[in-house]
């Protein structure tokens, strides 16, 4: 299956599995630095891999939402990964967040339900359940990232079954008093755990509700930001992670 959807060999060891709702490694510009070739190409899915000085890293570009978070990574579950990353963009709920900063979920809460289809049962399903990470690995690779110059923020993270409904609910989900906003950070971490692989999640601030920076629009300074986050920083926190032992 994950030769099939992504061209990726079982065959293969990689030294981590990028998982990028939206993300290419073009779209991050790291083929001017890395080695990277296409494996497969599909209307909102594709598969690549990423070499530099030895590494091999194996990225799926999947759709948005919680439910194409869980198919995509259960899908490349026979594969031979060491670690996941997970990089998306996310809109920040407070003022104390800037376009372009780098941060990653000390916890997230689920607003969809597709996570309930990892429980025993579905009759199982717990509304707006809490989703903590390995705190121990977030903080190795907050450590590691700070060795680099690289700043990670840790924040906690509301995550939304749709993107443009989430405006009719914010003052709601605004109680849920989350620094963050997006849509897959639950189920990615309920899947590092299932597979029982390190696993961490690196978003880019996009936009802020709070001080109006919207998704389109940005001033000069703000695009400067976010690019020097998502074309800079991400891509490189991406190898430290992949390259740590």
């Amino acid at each position: 299956m994950a030769f099939f959807t992504f061209g990726l060999s079982k065959e293969t060891e990689y030294d981590a599995l990028v998982v990028a709702p939206s993300y290419t490694p073009y779209k991050l510009k790291m083929d001017q630095y890395c080695k990277v070739t296409t494996l497969q190409e599909g209307a909102y899915i594709a598969g690549y891999l990423v070499e530099k000085d030895g590494m091999k890293i194996a990225w799926i570009k999947i759709g948005s939402s919680d439910s194409n978070c869980i198919d995509y990574i259960a899908v490349c579950a026979e594969l031979n990964f060491k670690k996941m990353v997970f990089i998306g963009a996310v809109g920040a709920l407070k003022d104390s967040f800037n376009l372009g900063d780098i941060c990653t979920p000390e916890y997230s809460i689920s607003g969809g339900y597709a996570n309930t289809y990892l429980k025993e049962s579905i009759k199982d399903y717990v509304p707006f359940e809490k989703v903590t990470p390995d705190m121990k690995y977030v903080d190795h690779v907050i450590s590691i990232g700070k060795e680099h110059g690289y700043v990670v923020r840790k924040a906690s993270v509301f995550c939304t079954a749709s993107i443009a409904l989430e405006y009719y609910h914010l003052d709601e989900i605004k109680k849920f008093d989350t620094d963050l906003i997006e849509m897959e950070t639950s189920s990615f971490y309920l899947m590092a755990d299932f597979l029982e692989i390190p696993g961490i999640a690196l978003l880019v601030v996009s936009d802020n509700s709070a001080t109006g920076a919207a998704l389109v629009g940005r001033t000069e300074e703000q695009q400067k930001r976010y690019d020097e986050g998502r074309n800079n920083i991400l891509p490189n926190l991406i190898l430290t992670v992949a390259r740590d032992k």
